[in-house]
């Protein structure tokens, strides 16, 4: 009696906050003041890292500017599904996981559910899989049902290209309950589909970009830039919330972290841009297309100034371990589940020791390969050197040894045997200067910043803030102007 009316009493509880949510939403969120939104983003994100609690207010900011411009249901799900169950009402499993456990479990799963893909990009990191897809509709669904009752509502579908997977908007639909991020070339997203989208609500699409048309086209093929361009108009017409997913190399580094580049995709409707290091893993690895040690702190860098500047959300898995409190991977905040069941730490680490078909994800959470992975974790203090793979390539390499894990695709294993010199040497050059900014800029608590000639040291707190694009209150009446007019024109 006594369960049935807890039952009763959280529904209820369920119930008031997805209606107040929706509300607030439509009438009330829009005019509150960007201050205010950074004070109830603060007031219910858990955060202990200064930096991630920020970086939500930045996510939390920028989403409201967005709202005015979604679609109902888009709105609907955003607030019913990534904010009320995956941010706010998950708590109680994610307590009961941590009592069985002794550990937070992940905040998100990564699933592909196929590695077919309708373009042949070089340098592409899953290109190598076999196309002999395993997980069935009824796999996935089992999986990301046994996520829920972990407390986890929130789901990134890669690949391969997702939507060649024609049952994958069924998914969709069965677990609307769940927020997805998808990371697509765009080629399949037409008017039919980024109007399916907007019905569902619960799915933000990540789109690959190189660039501009000449970065684009040279990687994923002549006229490709122009779809991806169509696809983003089709999706802001139909009030579908999306961002873009840019791989830096040596060649287009620059190019992906300029004004220029991030104007374009504001312009074209973007909330948030995704960044990633290339990996000489998958068809034909190359070293020489990773950016150099410099590439990458310069890269570093102009992202925080982007945060700082522009009105879209921008992380950099590679640069940002400061705002994680470092890697993700291992489970410790995410794993990746590949289309034949292989449960990997990242989906640039291709190893695994299980399947899902064999082990629960709790299982695998516990298993040898996963618990030496968080192990090492804890010992890596620079956290802008996060990654086991191209920062620390003797941890990869032990830890796969220790857990007894494999090659999840062909040539896989060449990360760490045929170039492992390369990886070796990549993580010296690289630490040589992240070291040093490390040392000077985040040591012993204090993060110091140059202004007007001068050395101001900061706490994390401070130096992050500063990060935060500038609040409504902080602008004066030219830039807020220029700031409604940038806005307005994206969508």
């Amino acid at each position: 009696m006594r369960q049935q009316t807890l039952a009763k009493n959280n529904q209820l509880k369920n119930y008031i906050i997805k209606k107040s949510l929706y509300l607030a939403s439509n009438y009330i969120v829009p005019r509150l003041k960007d201050e205010t939104i950074v004070k109830l983003s603060d007031k219910f994100n858990n955060f202990n890292a200064p930096a991630g609690k920020i970086f939500f207010d930045h996510i939390f900011v920028n989403l409201k500017r967005k709202l005015p411009y979604l679609s109902t249901n888009v709105k609907k799900k955003i607030l019913d599904n990534f904010i009320s169950n995956f941010l706010l009402l998950s708590g109680e499993r994610r307590k009961a996981f941590i009592e069985r456990n002794g550990y937070y479990p992940p905040l998100f799963y990564v699933i592909s559910p196929s590695m077919h893909c309708n373009l042949k990009c070089y340098g592409c990191y899953s290109a190598n899989y076999t196309k002999k897809d395993k997980l069935s509709y009824e796999k996935i669904n089992q999986i990301i049902d046994e996520g829920k009752s972990y407390g986890i509502f929130f789901y990134t579908i890669s690949g391969g290209e997702p939507f060649v997977r024609k049952d994958l908007i069924d998914i969709f639909k069965r677990n609307s309950d769940c927020y997805f991020q998808v990371y697509t070339n765009a080629s399949l997203i037409d008017g039919k589909m980024a109007e399916t989208l907007s019905e569902l609500g619960n799915v933000f699409p990540a789109i690959s970009v190189e660039g501009f048309e000449a970065e684009t086209d040279e990687r994923r093929g002549k006229g490709h830039f122009k779809k991806i361009v169509s696809a983003m108009n089709y999706l802001k017409d139909n009030g579908v919330l999306f961002g873009f997913s840019a791989t830096a190399t040596r060649f287009n580094n620059e190019t992906i972290v300029s004004d220029e580049f991030i104007d374009f995709y504001i312009k074209q409707g973007c909330f948030l841009g995704w960044y990633f290091n290339y990996i000489p893993i998958g068809r034909e690895p190359d070293v020489k297309l990773m950016p150099t040690a410099a590439q990458r702190d310069f890269r570093r860098k102009r992202v925080a100034e982007i945060r700082e500047t522009k009105p879209i959300v921008v992380a950099d898995f590679w640069n940002d371990g400061v705002l994680s409190h470092g890697c993700l991977s291992g489970g410790r905040v995410y794993l990746h589940i590949n289309a034949n069941g292989g449960v990997e730490p990242c989906v640039f680490a291709q190893f695994a020791a299980d399947n899902v078909f064999d082990k629960t994800i709790e299982e695998v959470l516990n298993s040898m390969y996963f618990k030496a992975i968080r192990s090492e974790q804890m010992g890596i203090k620079n956290r802008l050197r996060p990654c086991m793979i191209i920062d620390h390539p003797h941890i990869l390499r032990k830890v796969v040894a220790k857990g007894n894990a494999a090659a999840t695709q062909e040539g896989g294993e060449s990360i760490i045997t045929d170039l492992k010199d390369d990886m070796d040497k990549y993580s010296s050059s690289y630490a040589e200067i992240a070291d040093k900014v490390w040392s000077e800029e985040f040591g012993n608590g204090k993060y110091i910043i140059a202004k007007d000639g001068e050395k101001l040291a900061l706490n994390e707190d401070e130096y992050y803030r500063r990060q935060l694009y500038p609040l409504e209150g902080g602008k004066n009446k030219k830039a807020k102007k220029q700031e409604d007019k940038t806005l307005s024109m994206s969508n």
